[in-house]
C-alpha cells in the first residue's frame, strides 16, 4: 500500500530560488533511494484563520509563503528502509544553509486512505 511524508512549511519569499534548487537536489535523491515522486506547491491562496491555518501552523511571518509538499513511497517498509540512505546521500551535504526555518516544519507520515 502506498504511503506518504507531508511537509508543511514556511519559506521567505526572497528564498524561494534556494528552496527550489534544493527540492530539486531532494528530488533526485529520494527518487534514487525508492520515491515514486515528490511534490513541492508554493501557497498563492493561502488564507489566515481565525481558528486554526496553514500560516498558523507554520508561524508564517510577513514576506513568507506556506509551502505545502509530499513524498509519494511505494510502502512504508521502502520509505523506513530509504530514509537512512537518503540521509547519508553525499548529494544533500554542501547544499549550505537551508533556505527556511526548519524549527517550524510541519510533517509526518500517512497511509494512503484513498487514491481516485
Amino acid at each position: 500500500m502506498a504511503y506518504v511524508d507531508g511537509f508543511l512549511l514556511a519559506v521567505p519569499d526572497e528564498n524561494r530560488a534556494a528552496y527550489l534548487r534544493l527540492a530539486e537536489t531532494a528530488a533526485e535523491v529520494f527518487r534514487d533511494h525508492g520515491a515514486l515522486r515528490l511534490v513541492e506547491c508554493w501557497g498563492n491562496d493561502v488564507p489566515e484563520g481565525h481558528v486554526t491555518s496553514f500560516p498558523m501552523a507554520v508561524k508564517r511571518a510577513p514576506g513568507e509563503t506556506v509551502v505545502f509538499a509530499w513524498i509519494e513511497w511505494p510502502s512504508k517498509e521502502v520509505r523506513d528502509a530509504a530514509h537512512p540512505k537518503v540521509m547519508a546521500d553525499p548529494r544533500l551535504d554542501g547544499q549550505g544553509e537551508i533556505p527556511f526555518d526548519g524549527k517550524r516544519m510541519i510533517f509526518g507520515g500517512f497511509e494512503v486512505l484513498l487514491d481516485r
